[in-house]
C-alpha cells in the first residue's frame, strides 16, 4: 500500500527547470563561459536528471536535495557532447551549431573542462553523509564513459568488431550514465544496497535497449515518425549494431559486398542494399532480439526491488514508453 504521494515525471521535469533557471554561467571571462551557457541553453530530453530525481522520489527521498546532483549529471552530460562533437568534428548539435564551431576548438575544450569541474561542484552540494556515495559512483561512470569512448573510436580503424565488443563499448558511453543517476537516486534515499544494483541494472540495461533501438530505427523506421532521413547511420559507415551483426553473420560474399558498400557515393543504391544485407544475413532480426532482451531484463531488475508496486509504476511506464516508441 502507497505510504507517499509521488511526483509525476511532469512535476518532477518542472522542479528541474525551476533548479537549472538559478544557474547561469555568467562569471569571467566570458570567452570561457559563453561556450558553456551556448550548450546549456539547447533543449534537450533531460532524461538523465528526470531518472536521478524519479528515482529518489520512487525510494522515499527528498527532491529538494536530489535536485543539485540532478544538476550535475545534466552538466556532465553536456559537457562529455561538447567533447564529442570536437572528436567527431560535428556541425550541428540539436539543429544548431556545436560550441567548437562557434568558439573554436582551443574554447570548446576549455568549456569542457570547467563543466566537469562545476558537475563536481554541483554534486558535492549535498549532505555530507550523502557526499562520499555519491563520488564514487560517479568517478566510476566518468571513467567508464571515457573508456566507451576510445573503445568507439578504435573500432574506426578495425575491420572485426564482436557483438561483445559492440555491447561493451556502448554500455560504457552511453548505459552506465542511466544506470549511475538511479542509483544515485537511491542513495540519496538511503535505499538498501540490493535495492541500488537492482535499479542501477535497470538503468543500464534500459540504456542498452534504447541505443540498439536507434541504431535500428535510424535504418527501418519510418521517416516521418523518425524525423530525419532514414539510412543516415549508413551513409556515414557507422559501425552500428546492425552493422556489426550483419559483418559477424555474413558469408564471404556478403562481407565482401559490405565492404564494398563502404565506399558506394550513390546514396540512395547504397542505402538500399547495406539494409538488404542487414535483413539476408539476420541482422536485422537478430537487432529485434536483442532489443527485446535486454528490456525485458530491465523490467526484470526494476520489479525486483523491494518496494510496492505502485511506487515503481512510473519507471516501468518510462521504459516501456521508451520501448515501444517509434522515433
Amino acid at each position: 500500500m502507497l505510504t507517499k504521494d509521488i511526483y509525476t515525471p511532469q512535476q518532477l521535469l518542472s522542479l528541474f527547470e525551476e533548479r537549472v533557471a538559478i544557474s547561469n554561467f555568467n562569471a569571467f571571462p566570458p570567452g570561457l563561459y559563453k561556450p558553456v551557457n551556448h550548450i546549456m541553453s539547447m533543449k534537450g530530453k533531460c532524461i538523465r536528471p528526470l531518472l536521478l530525481l524519479m528515482s529518489c522520489d520512487m525510494f522515499g527521498g527528498n527532491i529538494e536535495e536530489a535536485l543539485n546532483p540532478a544538476f550535475a549529471v545534466e552538466v556532465f552530460h553536456n559537457f562529455t557532447l561538447v567533447h564529442d562533437d570536437i572528436m567527431d568534428n560535428a556541425n550541428l548539435r540539436r539543429g544548431v551549431p556545436t560550441v567548437h564551431k562557434l568558439y573554436g576548438i582551443n574554447s570548446g575544450i576549455l568549456a569542457g573542462d570547467v563543466m566537469l569541474s562545476y558537475a563536481y561542484k554541483f554534486l558535492a552540494m549535498v549532505s555530507p553523509e550523502h557526499i562520499a556515495g555519491l563520488f564514487q559512483i560517479f568517478n566510476t561512470t566518468s571513467i567508464q564513459i571515457f573508456e566507451g569512448q576510445q573503445m568507439d573510436i578504435d573500432f574506426e580503424e578495425r575491420e572485426n568488431v564482436s557483438e561483445i565488443e559492440y555491447l561493451h563499448m556502448i554500455e560504457y558511453k552511453t548505459s552506465v550514465l542511466l544506470g549511475c543517476c538511479l542509483q544515485m537516486g537511491a542513495v540519496l534515499a538511503g535505499a538498501s544496497e540490493e535495492n541500488q544494483q537492482l535499479i542501477y541494472e535497470f538503468g543500464k540495461k534500459l540504456g542498452l535497449s534504447f541505443q540498439i533501438k536507434d541504431d535500428y530505427l535510424d535504418s527501418f523506421g519510418e521517416e516521418e515518425k523518425v524525423g530525419k532521413r532514414i539510412g543516415g547511420d549508413i551513409l556515414m559507415n557507422k559501425k552500428t549494431y546492425l552493422f556489426v551483426s550483419a559483418w559477424n553473420r555474413g558469408n564471404a560474399a556478403q562481407k565482401k559486398q559490405l565492404l564494398g558498400l563502404l565506399k558506394e557515393r550513390d546514396e540512395k543504391t547504397k542505402i538500399t542494399l547495406v539494409k538488404e544485407l542487414f535483413e539476408n544475413t539476420g541482422a536485422r532480426q537478430q537487432t529485434i532480439r536483442t532489443t527485446e532482451g535486454l528490456y525485458l531484463s530491465a523490467i526484470e531488475s526494476l520489479k525486483s526491488i523491494s518496494l510496492d508496486s505502485e511506487l515503481k509504476e512510473p519507471l516501468l511506464e518510462f521504459a516501456e514508453k521508451i520501448n515501444n516508441r517509434e522515433f
